[in-house]
């Protein structure tokens, strides 16, 4: 059996998530500005509870972003630290097809429009739909404009908004039938979405734990 720990602290909530015997649980919490002090007590807690040693874990998944800077930086930090101590590997997952799949899995939603507020008058924007219970991204993530976003003109149906982004909803000139400006990314849909990664062997080592920021000037990397 798969042992998988995930965690995410890219936006204000602090959560872990545990995979094991095919039993998932999990630890949430909104904490703005205090995931450095939260997130490894919530990890241990997480594993006593579950009675499951930290060299059980098989994989680390986590939210690579877009998000907030620190967050990302902090969640990243703490994978890494704990991937390279126990030599696994780790399961970058974008934070805003977490959210996707978090409208699926609390609304069954099938068409997820996803939005995370950039700051800077922007937003993280990202189209998801549902493929055998996995939210699969149509098109690109991008940051822009709110004015600028779109929805995927190859699909029709009804699609759903996600995430604190929506609270643009005026200025985002596009057709959903409902939107959640509350919903915020879980380590329980980043560890679902692992799970769908690690099964088609898509884990990196530690070193390719590279944050996601959708801004050019801030997150390209270095040329090797």
């Amino acid at each position: 059996m798969t042992t998988l720990l995930a965690l995410d602290t890219a936006t204000e909530a602090c959560s872990v998530a545990l995979l094991h015997d095919g039993k998932v649980t999990s630890h949430y919490e909104v904490a703005p500005r205090l995931h450095a002090q939260k997130l490894l007590p919530m990890i241990k807690q997480l594993l006593a509870d579950s009675g499951v040693a930290l060299s059980a874990v098989d994989a680390i998944a986590f939210g690579r972003g877009p998000g907030a800077f620190t967050g990302v930086r902090i969640a990243i930090g703490v994978v890494q630290g704990l991937a390279f101590a126990l030599e696994r590997p780790v399961l970058p997952v974008s934070n805003l097809a977490a959210l996707a799949q978090g409208a699926l899995r609390e609304r069954g939603v099938r068409q997820v429009a996803a939005a995370i507020d950039a700051r800077m008058d922007e937003v993280y924007w990202g189209c998801y739909q549902a493929q055998q219970g996995e939210m699969r991204l149509v098109g690109q993530e991008a940051v822009l404009p709110p004015e600028r976003v779109a929805l995927p003109a190859e699909l029709g149906g009804e699609w759903f908004g996600a995430g604190s982004g929506w609270g643009y909803a005026e200025r985002l000139a596009v057709p959903v039938t409902a939107s959640d400006v509350a919903a915020l990314p879980s380590a329980l849909d980043i560890l679902a979405l692992a799970e769908f990664a690690w099964a088609r062997g898509e884990s990196v080592v530690a070193e390719q734990a590279h944050p996601v920021y959708l801004r050019d000037n801030v997150a390209t990397p270095k040329a090797r």
